[in-house]
């Protein structure tokens, strides 16, 4: 079983290769729920890492509805990955009524060849999940990640299983959200081959008020290695 962790620093991306997950998906500011990191920490992480570095395309926080300007911002950042050596794409573009964008998320999909293409959690707003997974098999998506539209993926596995019949070979689902030690082990029981997750713990925080307190937190290593001391 394949365990990517969400590294939102540096030292996270660094923590989860040492601990022995398998792959990452880079991203900034996880108390938003991610978007897409700086050129920089791209650049540092591919350097620093011998595993796979998926990269977030997601231009703010917020919905995933996109205007013209942010898609255009979306592809030169896909660009950017692929130039800095990146190995996969995640991200995904959904339309006013949360059907997915199809129309635009090929064209994502075309500008990430041959990177590999994961649509990410805003697949957990579609309206019907079933019809939306058919639509991206259709356009050729890699995976899904989702938590069967939970807000914690053990909540919605009853989904999630659905969604793995359905996906047979086609596409990898995903599983997300919530994953720790004590819960890795049900997605293996059910038949999932990946599962991903932040692993985080907060670290100190003396920043002023002024500049705002959100707890700044990284991947912690022994969470990482308690879940695939459970998986493998």
């Amino acid at each position: 079983m394949l365990l990517e962790i969400c590294a939102n620093s540096y030292q996270s991306a660094v923590n989860a290769q040492e601990a022995g997950a398998h792959r990452i998906e880079l991203c900034s500011e996880l108390s938003v729920g991610g978007i897409t990191p700086s050129y920089g920490l791209i650049k540092e992480v591919v350097a620093a890492l011998s595993i796979p570095v998926y990269v977030l395309i997601r231009p703010r926080s917020g919905n995933f509805c996109y205007s013209t300007a942010e898609f255009e911002i979306m592809k030169q950042d896909i660009h950017i990955c692929k130039e800095l050596g990146c190995q996969g794409i995640v991200s995904g573009i959904l339309n006013e009524d949360n059907t997915i964008d199809i129309k635009r998320t090929q064209e994502l999909i075309k500008w990430a060849d041959p990177l590999p293409f994961t649509y990410h959690r805003a697949f957990d707003c579609v309206p019907n999940p079933k019809q939306m997974l058919d639509v991206l098999i259709r356009l050729g998506v890699n995976r899904v990640l989702t938590s069967g539209q939970q807000s914690k993926a053990i909540d919605g596995i009853q989904l999630l299983c659905d969604l793995k019949e359905q996906a047979k070979n086609n596409i990898t689902i995903l599983v997300g959200s919530g994953i720790n030690p004590e819960n890795a082990i049900d997605f293996k029981k059910a038949g999932f081959n990946e599962i991903h997750a932040s692993a985080s713990t907060l670290v100190s925080n003396a920043t002023s008020e002024y500049f705002g307190n959100t707890p700044q937190t990284v991947s912690d290593m022994k969470t990482i290695q308690d879940i695939l001391n459970v998986i493998q």
